[in-house]
């Protein structure tokens, strides 16, 4: 059974700083998407960022909105996905998934077969 479990949510003032981590458990594809969305209430979920492995490639995508502030970074040893939030906003303030995919990494939240259970973040201003 697939789990993938989110931990380092909470609440940071603007310009704060906070690192989320996912750890991914009972599966493995020979290439895969391992990505971060957000939701806040009331809107549609986004997409934040996505690391692929897969063929002996990697890559690292990234929404417009968070490029150059938010980081995404993988250990395949341990199976788990870190997003490294940084110069944080008050938009930033949303429940942040982690979710996976055999495959590439799109952008649309109906292309991944799992999901983890979310984790908030609070950025006041």
């Amino acid at each position: 059974q697939v789990q993938l479990v989110e931990s380092g949510g909470g609440s940071v003032q603007a310009g704060g700083s906070l690192r989320l981590s996912c750890a991914a458990s009972g599966y493995t594809y020979s290439s895969e998407c391992l990505a971060w969305f957000r939701q806040a209430p009331g809107k549609e979920r986004d997409w934040v960022a996505g690391t692929y492995a897969g063929s002996g490639a990697t890559g690292r995508y990234y929404a417009d909105s968070v490029k150059g502030r938010f980081t995404i970074s993988r250990d395949n040893a341990k199976n788990t996905v870190a997003l490294q939030m940084n110069s944080l906003k008050p938009e930033d303030t949303a429940m942040y998934y982690c979710a996976a995919r055999p495959g590439g990494c799109p952008r649309a939240p109906s292309e991944y077969n799992y999901w983890g259970q979310g984790t908030q973040v609070t950025v006041s201003s």
